[in-house]
């Protein structure tokens, strides 16, 4: 994957305007700091908190991304013929959602980061 892809981006937690800053300033499973961004890219300044509220709109990626991860778990328990009661299928999804989130919240503020913010090569 190259620089001046929207992947590549997202997929490394990169600057979404040079690809080469980090974009988080913490691990993935830091409860206590987790999803905070640096509030300037390291590499070439640009900030990343344009505006008050910015990431309010990445609720709208975290609901996409739980709808998907809901059917993806579902899914996968009836196509390998998990045979479970609804109960210990839920409590299964829940276990897998609690597992994922951190992932899933760091996802959608890059993704949402990666819509508005435009790639430039210098």
């Amino acid at each position: 994957m190259k620089k001046g892809n929207k992947i590549y981006s997202i997929l490394n937690s990169k600057c979404p305007h040079c690809h080469e800053g980090d974009f988080f300033n913490s691990k993935i499973y830091s409860i206590k700091n987790m999803g905070d961004i640096y509030d300037d890219c390291p590499i070439c300044g640009e900030t990343y908190n344009p505006e008050t509220g910015f990431y309010f709109g990445a609720l709208y990626i975290s609901y996409a991304l739980g709808a998907a991860l809901f059917v993806t778990i579902w899914g996968s328990f009836n196509v390998l013929g998990v045979e479970l009661e609804i109960f210990h299928k839920i409590i299964g999804f829940s276990v897998m959602w609690l597992l994922l989130t951190p992932i899933t919240h760091r996802l959608s503020k890059i993704i949402w980061a990666n819509i508005f913010m435009k790639y430039k090569k210098e």
